[in-house]
């Protein structure tokens, strides 16, 4: 099939072969393991965001199955029309729970979650939203989204952030948000959470924290960013993402009960997409039942970064400042490693511009609890193997 109209996008891919950045997929063909089947090659995983190593438990599976059975396979509906299943209420008030928060509210993705948040509070020209530089870019798109002008602070820059606030701008602002991620996606770095809440709330603007790589990974019982500074009744705004150690799809916001039902009745995303499947909802509750009853699997996530963390260190690979399961591998030859990786039986996925700065390369490895220690030294093996023929270590 050919349209003239269209030649513009043979153009585009052509120049984003040529730059380095046309992506093609790999391919999972087995469930979502710590050793999976990818593009038909049986590879120890280090990509996957299955922190709790979940998205095949029996358990798991049993809830989603036996939620298709009473609810069906879809809801067909928005949630403001007929798309409210009393899973999904359980789902929020379950959440709400998990964070310490009086409400929470679902949405169809952390993306969306963070959009609409943003595009919601920050509805005026007068008000003011401050984001990290290195947030991700779900807050950046929900930023532009929003009518506030927005002001990025230095990473972790708390003297930048205070220059900021103390600007007429901010001072005159109707409203100011400060943004942060909890865990950094691409360094696996934690904010300084506590001193961006003490700053922000001495100025008198509210936070928003986006936890889709804390939540069910760090903090008391996998709680997040908020327990882990014991910031718990201090922190406005929490967001929760389903796709990553909750092994199935969607997003949170928890919150007072006040925004929650400010936002079910104004954010977009709420309003004009349908809700989750039963069965992801169904998903989400088995897991967060699993992680508050069996502390086993936040241990092994733990001790597995742990041994990765050091074997890498100690084989000569930088890797960053990371202090959680997402391990940078700083490189240049970032593309190359990845490939070389897989064909030795390791799936690590390189990064480049523009999912991080030029010069910023890397590969981002991340463990998951199933993996055995038998998964993570054969493929720190194969790290320092094709690390020394690259001449990287």
């Amino acid at each position: 099939m050919s349209f003239d109209t269209l030649k513009f996008a043979d153009e585009e891919v052509a120049a984003l072969k040529k730059e380095g950045r046309f992506i093609k997929p790999r391919v999972l063909e087995s469930a979502q393991e710590p050793v999976s089947v990818i593009d038909g090659k049986k590879v120890v995983n280090l990509t996957s965001n299955n922190y709790l190593a979940l998205a095949n438990n029996p358990k798991v599976k049993k809830a989603a199955i036996e939620a298709i059975e009473k609810y069906g396979v879809g809801s067909a509906a928005v949630r403001t029309i007929i798309g409210t299943m009393s899973i999904h209420t359980e789902l929020e008030r379950k959440f709400a729970e998990f964070k310490h928060a009086e409400a929470s509210i679902l949405f169809q993705s952390g993306f969306t979650s963070n959009v609409a948040v943003c595009q919601s509070l920050m509805s005026s020209e007068t008000d003011l939203l401050i984001s990290d530089e290195l947030n991700h870019a779900s807050i950046i798109d929900g930023a532009r989204l929003a009518k506030a002008p927005r002001k990025i602070y230095r990473h972790k820059d708390i003297k930048h952030l205070t220059e900021i606030l103390e600007t007429p701008e901010a001072r005159a602002a109707r409203r100011k948000m400060v943004v942060t991620d909890g865990v950094f996606s691409m360094d696996g770095d934690i904010a300084n959470l506590d001193e961006v809440t003490a700053v922000a709330h001495k100025y008198g603007a509210f936070v928003m924290v986006d936890d889709a790589h804390a939540s069910g990974v760090i903090g008391k019982e996998g709680r997040g960013t908020v327990s882990h500074f014991g910031l718990d009744g201090k922190v406005e705004i929490q967001i929760g993402t389903l796709s990553k150690a909750f092994a199935s799809v969607g997003g949170y916001a928890a919150t007072t009960q006040s925004l929650r039902d400010y936002m079910g009745s104004v954010a977009r995303p709420f309003l004009f997409s349908s809700s989750q499947p039963p069965s992801v909802a169904a998903t989400s509750l088995a897991v967060l039942d699993i992680l508050l009853t069996e502390p086993s699997h936040l241990k092994s996530l733990w001790d597995n970064t742990a041994f990765l963390k050091e074997e890498l260190k100690k084989a000569g690979f930088d890797t960053g400042a990371s202090v959680t399961p997402i391990t940078p591998v700083m490189t240049a030859k970032a593309v190359e490693f990845s490939a070389r990786l897989f064909d030795e039986g390791v799936f690590a996925l390189a990064l480049g511009f523009p999912t991080v700065p030029r010069g910023k390369e890397r590969l981002r490895t991340i463990v998951t609890a199933g993996h055995t220690m038998k998964d993570l030294e054969f493929a720190v093996e194969k790290f320092r193997k094709v690390g020394k023929e690259l001449g990287i270590i």
